[in-house]
């Protein structure tokens, strides 16, 4: 049997780079050769938590048909979010919990995405259906991602399924999942660190609604003014991006991860569009977001419904 990687999406969360680790092990074990990589390097989150329980950071790779021909994808099926010539490969296997959108294959496919609130949610079921065990190192990077996913299970998007493996994760990886899930988040929040590309890049997605190209990335925080006292630089690198990758629309999301509010800060056209999205103004390029944490329940479908 031929070698398969597997990887998340571009610009990679805590999510994208446990699931590709546990969806690998995975199917190692069930006869298959895959190698996790990544398309980007770990950001805070994850480097707190590949740390916390030693586990060393997948390669990344920015191109993969000169080393297989078939590849597996975890957390991302929309091709603008996958490896740059993933129209060169042949996808055999997805493991997903967002929407399908723009996808499409040759040959048949394994397919499995379930409305929960991480991929490694889903993951968890599959090691269970199949009757491996899940050894306490990866159940500490599953634990980890669906904390980070879910905000410590107070996004909108958990679901009984992710409480229930959240509690089953935290006594297999032998962790408090409160108290371990808040240091991990805080770790993930040190922006005065971070470059304004690396900000605006860390935690980006693109996507296609109504024929505009609408890119959009999130920032978790303790503190929202943390991220907006550098807005005009973040604009200014927002738009540079924006020209060079021809994006219509870009939305910066600050997210703080203690009380489930964000804002946004808004570079291009249709700002309209923003506004009937979300019933709220664009003022100096930012919009309030009260309540809204989840880019993949509360922002992408409301964003794809006004520009559809």
């Amino acid at each position: 049997m031929a070698k398969e990687l597997v990887f998340g999406h571009q610009s990679p969360d805590t999510d994208a780079i446990c699931a590709a680790i546990e969806y690998a092990y995975l199917q190692n074990k069930l006869g298959y050769d895959v190698e996790a990589v990544a398309l980007g390097t770990p950001n805070e989150e994850t480097k707190f938590v590949l740390d916390y329980f030693g586990q060393e950071a997948p390669r990344v790779i920015t191109e993969a048909s000169s080393e297989v021909d078939s590849v597996m994808l975890v957390d991302h099926n929309e091709p603008q979010q996958s490896v740059s010539d993933i129209d060169k490969l042949t996808v055999t296997h997805v493991v997903d919990h967002h929407r399908i959108a723009d996808f499409n294959t040759e040959k048949p496919v394994f397919y499995r995405a379930e409305p929960v609130g991480c991929v490694s949610t889903v993951l968890f079921e599959m090691f269970n259906e199949k009757n491996v065990e899940i050894p306490e190192k990866l159940a500490g990077l599953m634990l980890s991602a669906i904390i980070s996913d879910t905000l410590l299970l107070k996004s909108p998007t958990t679901t009984d399924v992710d409480k229930k493996a959240v509690a089953e994760l935290a006594k297999i990886a032998k962790v408090d999942a409160e108290e371990y899930g808040i240091k991990m988040l805080k770790a993930g929040t040190n922006v005065d660190a971070r470059s304004d590309k690396d900000l605006i890049d860390g935690d980006a997605k693109s996507f296609t609604m109504g024929g505009k190209a609408v890119r959009i990335d999130q920032i978790n925080t303790v503190d929202l003014n943390d991220v907006l006292k550098r807005k005009e630089d973040l604009l200014k690198a927002m738009e540079e991006e924006a020209k060079a990758e021809g994006y219509d629309l870009f939305l910066v999301i600050a997210t703080n991860v203690l009380d489930s509010n964000s804002e946004a800060i808004v570079y291009g056209e249709p700002k309209d569009a923003v506004e009937k999205a979300f019933n709220q103004k664009v003022s100096e390029d930012t919009i309030a977001l009260p309540g809204v944490v989840s880019r993949k329940k509360q922002v992408v479908p409301q964003l794809t419904d006004v520009l559809d």
